[in-house]
């Protein structure tokens, strides 16, 4: 059996908010540490039937970074959702509300602009 091990460093300043987050994985193509302003790792507790999150972001992720992260993590688990259960109009829904979100998203940063 092979196992994979995935590593994530997170730098705080003083008040424990994260300023820097890298991360390392055993069977990445890459050679070296990579960075990121954002990260949500989700796992499933089977006994007790939730999900328990890590979400952090760093000072420097932009507002409107956010909302592009937020528009590929739910295009993504629509896609995987398709995957392991076969339900294409269930991830169909998923997609056309991730794009109103960001549609939405854009609208207001438009109108907040003027």
């Amino acid at each position: 059996m092979n196992q994979s091990t995935i590593k994530i460093d997170v730098l705080l300043d003083p008040n424990k908010v994260p300023e820097q987050i890298n991360w390392t994985a055993t069977d990445s193509t890459a050679n070296m540490v990579q960075k990121a302003k954002a990260m949500s790792v989700a796992f499933w507790d089977g006994a007790d039937k939730t999900a328990l999150r890590i979400d952090l972001w760093t000072k420097d992720m932009m507002v409107d970074e956010m909302a592009d992260f937020y528009y590929q993590m739910l295009m993504s688990m629509a896609d995987t959702f398709k995957r392991a259960t076969q339900q294409q109009e269930m991830s169909d829904d998923m997609k056309k509300f991730a794009k109103e979100f960001f549609d939405k998203f854009r609208a207001i940063q438009l109108k907040e602009q003027k």
